[in-house]
């Protein structure tokens, strides 16, 4: 366990702050907590990951006050708690994080626990990463080099991408391959620079962005599967996202990302022939395909092999048999590298972002 000394000040919020705000207390230096005081730096409530992705299923509106989808009851301990009560009561409810309130209901501290301590086995559940695209986007820089093997804070966006999971645990993957698949796999090889293991996945044509699943040993699939476009820088926490998709229990959890839109002209609302209001280039809130799934196994089976077939298409066959399809919400750093500004743009903020 360790102490976050005085870094728990950085996560104050007032209960009038907007959920925007509580993202960005979030962030901080991986304490992934926002804690809602009064003007005495009373504790009123939490915010946690969990809290922002419920609120923005619920409604993506982030200019919302926090006091909206704050925990009003989260567990807390006194001041001079000794360590041991203090890591039994942060196992036993199964939380990483708990403040510290002194006899008054003051936040006095913050106490985290390690991931680590919670992670003493590997997750054994296999990934696949899309790297079979032609990048044409981004040309010319695609021209001699694989969009995948294109550098974001020094390493290849794929490379970046492979170490996030493989820090969280994960080891099996999959990588599907078409557009200078010499190149990535002479890079990647077997996985064993990491001590993983990788198998390729040999598109002989483009298969749209679900038709790699056909390729994969269906028989050797027997946990959820992540799938996960190789052109995403993210800090999304993919051992979260297997613990969300369980407890949802549908057979696929699709990964969303809040998107706002500016309509660029005024809206006229009618009525009767008539003008009801005006509205000045309105900004509408939606949640977007954030290029991110979880697969239950048996969804594997009646994929073909060879055959094109797209996420959406996919999608929408699932949700023609009536079974439940999640959707989760992400609010951590997300960017799809699709242009050279994106590109541009990654390589500044992510290293900001980590």
């Amino acid at each position: 366990m360790k102490k976050s000394d005085q870094k728990w000040m950085q996560v104050l919020l007032s209960p009038t702050s907007s959920i925007s705000d509580s993202i960005e207390k979030l962030s901080i230096e991986g304490l992934r907590i926002a804690l809602v005081v009064d003007v005495e730096t009373k504790l009123l409530g939490t915010i946690t990951d969990g809290d922002v992705r419920r609120a923005l299923i619920n409604n993506p509106d982030l200019t919302l006050p926090v006091e909206s989808i704050m925990n009003t009851n989260p567990i807390s301990l006194l001041s001079g708690t000794n360590d041991s009560l203090i890591q039994e009561t942060l196992l036993k409810n199964d939380i990483l994080q708990i403040p510290i309130l002194d006899e008054m209901n003051h936040v006095v501290g913050l106490e985290i626990l390690q991931d680590t301590i919670l992670r003493e086995k590997k997750i054994n559940n296999p990934v696949l990463l899309m790297a079979g695209g032609f990048g044409k986007r981004l040309r010319p820089l695609t021209k001699e080099v694989p969009k995948p093997l294109l550098k974001v804070s020094s390493k290849p966006i794929l490379e970046t991408i492979l170490l996030q999971f493989i820090e969280l645990g994960f080891h099996d993957f999959f990588i599907s391959v078409h557009y200078k698949k010499d190149d990535i796999e002479n890079y990647f090889g077997d996985g064993s620079k990491w001590n993983v293991c990788i198998t390729y996945l040999y598109e002989e044509e483009p298969l749209g962005t679900a038709g790699a699943l056909g390729l994969l040993p269906k028989e050797k699939i027997t946990l959820p599967l992540i799938m996960m476009n190789g052109d995403l820088i993210t800090r999304l926490n993919f051992e979260k996202l297997i613990s969300f998709h369980k407890e949802q229990g549908g057979i696929a959890t699709v990964c969303a990302r809040n998107y706002d839109y500016q309509l660029p002209y005024g809206l006229i609302e009618t009525e009767n022939d008539n003008i009801k209001n005006i509205i000045e280039k309105p900004v509408y809130n939606y949640l977007v395909n954030a290029g991110v799934y979880v697969l239950e196994p048996m969804l594997l089976q009646n994929i073909e092999k060879n055959k094109p077939l797209t996420m959406p298409e996919l999608i929408r066959k699932i949700l023609t048999i009536k079974e439940k399809v999640n959707v989760y919400p992400i609010h951590e750093y997300w960017i799809d590298i699709g242009r050279t500004e994106e590109l541009e743009r990654a390589m500044t903020e992510f290293n900001i972002s980590k």
